[in-house]
């Protein structure tokens, strides 16, 4: 099992020996802390669920502070599950894996687990563009600007088809809700890995806001 969970911090450049600028987002990747170890006698399927995001505990539901250990024993209370170190985490993620034997529930990861040069996979939430036009949300050309067309330069035209159809059909491009979706970039390259501050460089853009949480997996299709 690899990856991480991360807050995408911002967009810098890397300037190389020779003078090469790369453009790079910084993403603050990790600790992150394994809170469960899914095998398939109990869960059907093996997988590491992973914590990320260190909170304050009251800030975390009762249901999230049990699944963490983070409730006292108590007489009345003596089932309840052990800490193992796991402190109030705010993000849970799933990775699957078919090893799950060299892992245990407590334990750290870092960013250490990636090297230079690595193709990976990052995962987020794009950013909310709220209500947008057909030409901001799919690129439309929008009418002329002649022939007294002074009001419709951006309207999307005719959406209807002939009488025979008599309706829109599914599916047709017009103005709606924009971003807020998930999405996964493939294949950026990790140019730098910062182990003392849990930071990672990977070239170009990753999908969502300053700020916003994103998934860093090896590449699926390097």
């Amino acid at each position: 099992m690899k990856g991480l969970l991360g807050v995408k911090v911002g967009m810098t450049q890397v300037i190389d020996a020779s003078g090469k600028v790369t453009p790079v987002t910084i993403i603050q990747a990790g600790p992150c802390y394994i809170t469960q170890v899914k095998n398939v006698e109990t869960d059907g399927y093996t997988a590491v669920q992973v914590g990320f995001g260190e909170t304050k505990v009251v800030s975390l539901t009762k249901g999230r502070q049990g699944h963490l250990g983070l409730l006292k024993k108590d007489q009345k209370h003596p089932t309840r599950k052990e800490n193992n170190g796991i402190p109030a985490v705010r993000y849970l993620r799933e990775f699957r894996t078919s090893n799950t034997t060299e892992y245990t529930v407590g334990q750290a990861l870092t960013v250490e687990q990636f090297t230079i040069g690595e193709k990976v996979d990052v995962s987020g939430t794009t950013k909310g563009r709220g209500f947008a036009g057909t030409v901001k949300r799919h690129g439309f050309a929008g009418g002329p600007k002649t022939h007294g067309q002074s009001d419709r330069w951006r309207a999307p035209g005719s959406i209807g088809a002939a009488s025979t159809n008599s309706r829109v059909f599914k599916g047709t491009r017009m103005s709606g809700r924009m971003g807020g979706d998930a999405h996964t970039v493939q294949n950026l390259e990790v140019v730098r890995v910062d182990l003392e501050r849990n930071l990672i460089a990977i070239k170009g853009g990753v999908p969502g806001a300053k700020g916003s949480l994103v998934v860093i997996k090896p590449a699926v299709k390097a």
